[in-house]
């Protein structure tokens, strides 16, 4: 097992500055291919969005596999296990991601470019916040059960709103970015192709493309509130969290035309990532306590996986059994996530 290197004394990471250019690099690149497939608006295809999102699977467990082989098991199952708590999250983002394109009416051709400007957002959105957790868990001794409290209290929230079993609505003219937008530009109602901004009657005016792409831009910024904290749940490597958020964004594009037909399907959802937050938080209050009472017991990550594959499973199954006898129509119904 290689020695990892120190950000500081109580903080490791595998991250060289080589393996931070070479993986910054390399996710830059796959944006910018993204970019180029959708380059030309079109309708994704089941085999499409099957043959990408097969990639965007093998690639991050193949990158699992190497961090396993090189730095040792511990990385490797807080690499996997943090992966998989973000791919988890990731799907509650396709949801909202769903209610928005539905609630702007984007073209499905259009679909694919909207998902990828929310993806690149997360991206970045997630880097700051993730170089933030790292300044605060080397500078702050309560560090810790601040990230507790913020998934505790993001748990309670996601189990509120499952137990209120309302439908999730949009309204546009309420959304406080929409507002702020048309407040100082016009926005035209019909959708330009690929434009943000046209020019009508000699002045430059958004088209609904940008309001809905600002919408998604908001919802990044929710969505990195919790899933930072998590991830550093699981491990406090700063290189490992950028490295697990990075690869469970950039399947998203393609997940989401594989799962559009089963989000509404997954009703329990909410119920089950409201469990893994709550015990991720419980998980960081221990962690916390244990570095001022040693006797406080500590849960090892090979632990926290076997409980987090375990109430996916579970969801899943309770989900597709609850929704066994909806018809298609039903189906289309779906519950707030958020």
């Amino acid at each position: 097992m290689t020695d990892v290197s120190y950000l500081a004394a109580d903080l490791q990471s595998v991250g060289t500055p080589t393996l931070w250019a070479v993986t910054i690099a390399g996710v830059l690149a796959l944006l910018v291919l993204d970019f180029l497939v959708t380059r030309r608006p079109h309708e994704v295809s089941l085999k499409e969005a099957l043959g990408w999102s097969a990639f965007y699977i093998a690639l991050p467990l193949a990158f699992g596999g190497w961090i396993w082989s090189r730095y040792g098991s511990q990385q490797g199952v807080e690499y996997l296990t943090g992966y998989l708590v973000e791919k988890s999250l990731s799907v509650d983002n396709l949801f909202v991601f769903m209610l928005l394109l539905a609630a702007f009416a984007v073209p499905a051709v259009l679909a694919q470019r909207v998902l990828l400007y929310g993806i690149a957002g997360a991206l970045v959105l997630r880097a700051v916040f993730i170089a933030l957790g790292a300044a605060a868990l080397q500078t702050l001794d309560f560090a810790f059960l601040l990230f507790a409290l913020i998934l505790i209290v993001t748990a309670i929230k996601l189990l509120r709103d499952a137990l209120s079993g309302h439908e999730q609505e949009v309204d546009i003219n309420k959304m406080r970015s929409v507002r702020l937008l048309r407040k100082f530009m016009p926005v035209v109602d019909e959708y330009h192709g690929t434009k943000m901004t046209i020019r009508q009657n000699g002045r430059r005016a958004l088209t609904p493309l940008a309001l809905v792409v600002v919408a998604v831009l908001a919802t990044d910024v929710v969505f990195a509130v919790d899933s930072v904290p998590a991830v550093y749940g699981i491990t406090e490597d700063p290189y490992l969290v950028f490295a697990t958020n990075a690869f469970a964004l950039l399947g998203l594009r393609a997940l989401y035309f594989v799962l559009h037909a089963a989000l509404s399907r997954l009703v329990h959802l909410s119920y089950g990532l409201a469990a893994i937050l709550a015990f991720i938080g419980v998980k960081l209050g221990l962690h916390w306590a244990h570095g001022i009472w040693k006797g406080v017991p500590e849960i090892p990550t090979l632990a926290s996986l076997g409980v987090i594959i375990g109430v996916l499973v579970v969801v899943t199954l309770t989900s597709l059994r609850a929704t066994r006898d909806q018809s298609p129509g039903d189906r289309e119904v779906v519950a707030e996530r958020r």
